[in-house]
């Protein structure tokens, strides 16, 4: 059942309260550069950043993830900051965002919004990322609730690209289209198509490890598509690697800047405020 008007306010309140946790527990007004993302998640993370009322805030640079955004930032008064004027070897002190489903090791699907490339970007130069999201996105293994991973892709590339994805086991590979059919595919802000791929859920090494008796993966193959089964890494990369792949919205394992840094667990986040329809919120790390 939908929830009711009541719970619908209970779901804003946690949410502001979720995006408040995580501004008091990561965000620091003596940072110079800050990732801002997109969902209505953020506009209460942007919101609770201009609630500490601290002066050096003015003095920090906002990069958004897209146009949208960048006018939650604008219509906040904030100063913003694209990517690309970001100064060689500069590091995002932290960069917070919503994702579409997040798993066990807070391995994150994004691109739901069409962003994926440039949340990307943000993501990979944090030196840590801090998704806050509602509890339907927190599943066990992606691609449970989420039913597919965007891929932004070169239109030139579009057809070629949907056939080495359905050659890599997915169960369909659709090209993402405006709301009005007739206004054609969707455009990303780099000018560029989504196609939406389905895969069976996927696995952590955790799962490969104890794939005998769990997962029809033949020794050798573990994780690596048998049967249309891939660990979540291995199917980042295959994907990454076609040719007219740009971007995957599969934000997996230590990735980017991060790494060289020791960042926490195994996953992308380094923490999910995870908001639930009964007004509370829990921080998972």
């Amino acid at each position: 059942m939908p929830p009711s008007t009541t719970a619908l306010s209970d779901i804003e309140n946690a949410k502001r309260n979720a995006a408040r946790a995580a501004v008091a527990e990561h965000f620091d007004p003596a940072a110079r550069y800050v990732g801002i993302g997109s969902g209505s998640t953020i506009v209460y993370v942007v919101e609770a950043i201009q609630a500490l009322n601290d002066p050096r805030i003015a003095n920090i640079n906002f990069i958004p993830t897209g146009y949208q955004s960048r006018q939650v930032i604008l219509k906040a008064h904030l100063k913003d900051l694209k990517f690309d004027s970001l100064p060689p070897s500069t590091l995002i002190d932290v960069a917070f965002d919503g994702a579409d489903e997040i798993d066990d090791s807070l391995n994150c699907i994004k691109g739901g919004g069409a962003c994926l490339y440039q949340e990307k970007l943000v993501a990979t130069q944090a030196k840590k990322f801090i998704c806050v999201a509602d509890h339907r996105k927190l599943q066990p293994r992606l691609l449970t609730f989420w039913k597919y991973i965007p891929i932004e892709v070169e239109p030139l590339a579009t057809h070629t690209v949907m056939k080495e994805i359905l050659a890599l086991g997915a169960t369909s590979a659709v090209l993402r289209e405006g709301h009005m059919m007739k206004a054609g595919p969707i455009r990303t802000d780099q000018d560029n198509f989504i196609i939406d791929a389905s895969f069976q859920p996927l696995l952590l090494p955790v799962d490969v490890q104890k794939s005998g008796s769990l997962h029809p993966i033949q020794k050798g193959m573990e994780g690596k598509g048998k049967a249309g089964v891939w660990e979540v890494r291995e199917l980042a990369r295959e994907i990454k690697a076609i040719e007219g792949v740009l971007s995957v919205g599969l934000f997996v394992g230590r990735m980017g800047n991060r790494r060289s840094r020791g960042g926490a667990g195994e996953g992308w986040a380094e923490a999910c405020y995870c908001v639930f329809w009964d007004g509370g919120w829990e921080c998972y790390c």
